[in-house]
């Protein structure tokens, strides 16, 4: 290799179409926009105008609200638990918590914590360490002889500030 053989993998950099450079280029005269009017021009803003008439985002009353301080858990299924404890991914003799859960594969982003839901079936006696649970998963835990630690999520909603 010379340094004045080095190039660019082929379609790495983007060449720009020249447009309006005559007809026989395919873009010339009006560049491929058409003819006249709003579109055709720099500044284009037509999204969401309605030619003058008050906007259906405007006719509509605004409804709802989302809290800022949701806090959004990552969700394992029991059945998902029990074919990772199946397949030996997960020790039973220790206590199952976040961090085991993500290394055997079962979460992806730990987020806010773990909640443990109830589809599936769970046979293993398990210790579980979670953010949260449904009430069909923790009687599906409990009946397999195993037990539940609900440990606060990690992030707080923090207290309104007083003025």
């Amino acid at each position: 290799m010379k340094l004045n053989e080095i190039r660019d993998n082929p379609g790495a950099r983007y060449v720009s179409k020249r447009l309006g450079r005559g007809i026989g280029s395919g873009k010339g005269k009006t560049s491929g926009k058409g003819v006249k009017g709003q579109s055709s021009r720099t500044g284009v803003a037509i999204n969401g105008f309605e030619g003058g008439q008050m906007p259906i985002y405007r006719r509509l009353p605004k409804r709802g609200f989302k809290t800022p301080f949701r806090l959004e858990f990552a969700e394992v299924n029991l059945g998902r638990l029990q074919a990772a404890i199946d397949a030996g991914k997960i020790d039973v003799s220790k206590p199952i918590d976040a961090a085991a859960l993500q290394a055997a594969g079962l979460i992806g982003k730990l987020l806010d914590g773990v909640r443990l839901l109830g589809r599936g079936a769970l046979t293993a006696k398990v210790t579980l360490i979670v953010a949260g649970t449904s009430a069909s998963a923790r009687v599906a835990v409990e009946q397999a002889g195993g037990s539940l630690e609900i440990r606060a999520p990690k992030k707080v909603a923090p207290v309104a500030a007083e003025a």
